[in-house]
């Protein structure tokens, strides 16, 4: 009896692979890659101001807030390093930033800051509403698209050593 050739052997495949689900568990997180960067389509607008500053001051304030939002719903979506935020941010605000970064790219089987790769689904703050409380301290709430959901998020900024920094941050 001779030996088969297993150069030339067929491989039949008897079962498919099983796909792995875009969204894992009851947390319904969408893990699948991403494709695409956010759209920046912010909207910022002012509720009522309780102490006044100056027009040009107040509109960095407003851009300021829009940028570190975008990036902390990025961070904690997994989609960016949270020491990116680490000047701007309160220890205690960065403490509950990272570790929520850490349970969402767990949850996904990475590590937090690193690329994922494509995915259409990409969390991007859509309007921005700030409230000047004081002259050293601003309110504000975000709107928060991923993919076809919306969340909010809400924090509040004071000046803190010379610099605007996050003292509380609320994920809704």
């Amino acid at each position: 009896m001779s030996t088969p050739d297993t150069a030339e052997a067929e491989v039949i495949v008897l079962r498919p692979s099983a796909g792995v689900a875009s969204v894992q568990g009851a947390l319904a997180l969408d893990l699948t890659p991403r494709t695409a960067p956010p759209r920046p389509r912010l909207r910022s607008t002012r509720a009522s101001d309780l102490a006044d500053l100056e027009r040009a001051s107040r509109e960095q304030v407003d851009a300021f807030v829009g940028r570190y939002l975008q990036a902390a719903v990025e961070i904690a979506a997994g989609d960016r390093p949270v020491a990116q935020l680490l000047r701007h941010t309160v220890p205690e605000v960065f403490d509950a930033l990272s570790g929520r970064a850490r349970a969402v790219t767990a949850a996904g089987g990475l590590a937090p800051g690193r690329v994922r790769g494509p995915n259409p689904a990409r969390p991007v703050v859509v309007g921005v509403r700030t409230a000047l409380i004081r002259s050293d301290a601003v309110e504000a709430s975000a709107h928060v698209r991923y993919g076809r959901r919306s969340r909010a998020v809400a924090a509040r900024f004071e000046v803190v050593r010379d610099r605007w920094q996050c003292v509380a941050i609320c994920w809704g």
